[in-house]
């Protein structure tokens, strides 16, 4: 939760202190915040600034410093409230691309400084005007009586009215006599195209209200749980962005407000049900949508899906002579039929089934376990180079596995196809632009990439004439060293090793004149 300000699609902009503080934590990661600054203050609140590029000059050269002492790009500093005090308008870094950023831009957060807990910036008072009102773009209906992750909602038009909207049919038929509902809606200020999300929502049932969220603040512990609060499963399979207006059973300390229940609609009784959604953006703009929905009375077909039932809150099981995955009771936040299918891989190093455990539409909050027994005898030095590869379409993901006797066992927070692989091959140094011998004297950097059969490697050093040295990794992709004193002019050795998940070192050793 925060505001991504955009900075004309350009880089190098000035970001100045929101208010009077210190610095408290700088953050440099290759993905997420990428390069980030916190700012704590008197009030008790934090201020986050993310996919900074440079800092000022002084607090570039405390997190050298630190990195150069730990011997890491990758850092999180604590630093004391002494070192590095700030004024409102202070300037404080440039703006970047940095970390997880797709575009330019900065991304402002405010926190509470002892709890983490995210609140919305635009209830702190920002001078933005805005005297638009919130929109809606589509309403789906959901059969309850069934998994949300089991079925595809029924998408119903909306229109503009005088000043609200409507649905396109008069009374929507329906033939679940359980039935929930999610939107899809925006929001923008005054003068601007910029689409925002939906602040506070309130559902009503014959004018009395049944469930509503506003988006005051979330903790970082409870981020995940936002998976519950959209229908995931339509997004993942290329369908628009949709909100629940009701609470999934296994969403623990959720942003809704129960007034009646937990969203779900009894139309049993088989009248004409008035509903109506409020929308309300943060400067209190607000639209509403009005239906009116009855149960037809015509049970629809159900087919059951293949796969055990699982439930949320509930710790359960699924085994076979080669396969079993334990999901535990934060995993689900929807009841659902988890499939186990068997395949077989073509590839030498796999040495086991492939096993295809549940949809990757299914999202999970914790880790689950799974425990697959090898197909393919290994032993020995073998053993220790065993790990589980999960694929997903083009996408790959590789843990290092416990042996549990026969078994070998990992954690992964997604569905997918899941495999044991020997990985014997070690990662590979691809020098850019320089090679052993090479004469530098005008370049202005050294940079190299690393390739491994698995894509995941977990460790890469480098070292100039026996010390380590500072090389970026922004977006994980490039390693870049920009010459500094680190590297005086002269004949020097570069080493450099990468260590992938399976424990394989690839190294390079390259002389060179600068």
């Amino acid at each position: 939760m925060g505001l991504d300000l955009k900075t004309q699609q350009r880089e190098n902009l000035p970001v100045y202190a929101a208010a009077e503080g210190y610095i408290s934590r700088i953050k440099v990661e290759p993905a997420g915040f990428g390069r980030a600054i916190y700012i704590d203050h008197p009030n008790g609140f934090t201020t986050v600034y993310c996919h900074l590029n440079n800092f000022t000059p002084k607090l570039e050269a405390y997190l050298k410093e630190q990195q150069y002492m730990q011997e890491s790009w990758r850092v999180f500093l604590a630093i004391p409230s002494g070192l590095f005090p700030v004024n409102k308008g202070d300037f404080i870094a440039y703006s970047g691309n940095t970390g997880g950023s797709q575009g330019p831009h900065t991304h402002f957060e405010i926190r509470s400084t002892a709890g983490d807990v995210n609140f919305n910036p635009m209830l702190f008072g920002f001078n933005i005007p805005d005297n638009t009102k919130p929109a809606f773009l589509r309403l789906a209906i959901y059969d309850r009586n069934k998994s949300t992750y089991e079925q595809a909602p029924r998408i119903v038009p909306v229109k503009r009215t005088a000043g609200d909207f409507v649905t396109t049919l008069p009374i929507i038929s329906v033939s679940s006599s359980r039935v929930s509902f999610a939107i899809t809606g925006y929001d923008t200020h005054s003068g601007s195209s910029n689409l925002n999300g939906i602040y506070e929502a309130v559902l009503y049932d014959d004018d009395s209200a049944v469930i509503g969220f506003q988006m005051d603040a979330i903790s970082y512990e409870s981020t995940r749980y936002l998976n519950a609060h959209i229908d995931y499963r339509t997004k993942a399979t290329g369908g628009p962005y949709l909100q629940h207006l009701s609470q999934l059973p296994g969403y623990v300390n959720s942003i809704y407000t129960n007034f009646m229940g937990d969203g779900i609609i009894d139309l049993s009784d088989g009248g004409v049900h008035a509903i109506r959604i409020r929308i309300r953006d943060a400067y209190g703009n607000t639209s509403a949508l009005s239906c009116r929905i009855q149960y037809n009375g015509v049970l629809s077909s159900v087919t059951t899906p293949a796969g055990k039932l699982f439930h949320p809150l509930m710790l359960d099981v699924w085994e076979s002579e080669n396969c079993e995955f334990y999901i535990g009771e934060k995993c689900l936040y929807d009841a659902a039929h988890i499939k186990h299918l068997v395949s077989v891989s073509a590839s030498a190093q796999v040495v086991s089934d492939v096993h295809t455990i549940g949809e990757t539409y299914i999202p999970l909050q914790d880790s689950i376990t799974i425990r697959i027994r090898p197909t393919i005898p290994v032993e020995g030095e073998r053993a220790a180079k065993v790990v589980m590869q999960r694929v997903s379409g083009a996408k790959t993901d590789v843990q290092k596995v416990e042996w549990q006797g026969e078994w070998a066992a990992a954690k992964f927070r997604d569905f997918g196809r899941f495999q044991l692989v020997v990985d014997e091959s070690a990662p590979v140094i691809v020098p850019i632009g320089f090679r052993n011998g090479s004469v530098l004297s005008t370049s202005s950097r050294i940079a190299f990439t690393v390739k491994d059969n698995l894509v995941k490697f977990k460790n890469v050093r480098a070292l100039l004439d026996g010390e380590w040295l500072r090389f970026n990794n922004d977006k994980g992709r490039t390693f870049i060293y920009q010459f500094d004193e680190k590297c005086p002019r002269g004949a020097h050795t570069l080493f450099i090793s990468a260590e992938d998940e399976a424990g394989n070192t690839g190294t390079g050793t390259y002389s060179f004149t600068r």
